[in-house]
């Protein structure tokens, strides 16, 4: 926290407005481009407050040339405060202790989302945080529980098959675009077996049907095992959950034998 203050001291000084004033309005994401914590929350407009509140309610009345010059020095005060001071600052100020950046991004990211070690790594890598810092930041948040990649994966498998619908093979795949380990997925996505998945396939098809009626009969049947498909259920099990509805509508489903998608 003291470092930001001094941040915020600093982008005051720079402008030319006095000190002391709206220090606790300032955006110590100007270091490295991310957004604090709590150090926005106080001041809630832009940064230089004490040049604002010179051009405050006695600019409003007829006040004539000095009403102007004081509106004046509070929006240059605030201008210089904000983007060019910003950059004055990243050019002079030596950069913010790599470890302490690491920490504060994956604070942040994880703030109500919870992330795999790998997504948290590809954004310090993107932030160029070095290797050295990184790696220590993580596996200390590892160790704090922080980063759990096998609760992360048990978390997701849970709600995007209840609440998507999801196979286990579209399951598998996203978490592998996350970097979860090949080992935890398959514990993950063990959780659901055979008859879950079936169950959940009725499910969806049982939604979807209404909609397809008034479709011919092998539009209807393309349609919805085209939509199990793209949610990772396996070619057998989409057909035959699919015939079996279309057949208690009434539809002849003989002609489909064992014909593929």
């Amino acid at each position: 926290m003291t470092r930001r203050t001094d941040w915020a001291e600093y982008e005051l000084a720079a402008s030319g407005a006095p000190r002391g004033r709206g220090t606790e309005g300032g955006d110590g994401s100007a270091v490295d481009g991310d957004a604090g914590y709590g150090d926005i929350t106080g001041g809630g407009g832009p940064r230089g407050g004490g040049g604002v509140r010179a051009g405050g309610p006695r600019d409003g009345g007829p006040r004539g040339g000095r009403g102007r010059r004081r509106r004046t020095f509070g929006e240059a005060a605030a201008e210089d405060g904000g983007a060019s001071s910003s950059s004055r600052a990243e050019r002079e100020e030596p950069p913010a202790d790599p470890v302490e950046r690491a920490r504060a991004i994956c604070l942040r990211l994880l703030t109500g989302t919870p992330r795999t070690r790998k997504q948290l790594a590809d954004a310090l890598r993107k932030r160029e945080i070095p290797d050295e810092a990184a790696e220590e930041v993580l596996s200390r948040f590892e160790e704090v529980g922080l980063i759990n990649d096998s609760a992360f994966a048990d978390a997701w498998v849970e709600s995007r098959h209840h609440g998507r619908g999801l196979a286990r093979r579209a399951l598998a795949q996203e978490l592998r675009t996350k970097g979860v380990d090949p080992t935890l997925i398959d514990a993950a996505v063990s959780q659901l077996d055979s008859e879950q998945e079936e169950v959940t396939a009725r499910e969806l098809v049982a939604r979807k049907l209404r909609a397809t009626r008034g479709l011919d009969r092998d539009k209807r049947l393309r349609r919805l095992a085209g939509m199990l498909a793209r949610k990772g259920y396996p070619e057998g099990l989409a057909l035959r959950v699919v015939r079996q509805a279309l057949e208690e509508e009434g539809e002849d489903t003989e002609f489909l034998g064992g014909e593929g998608l």
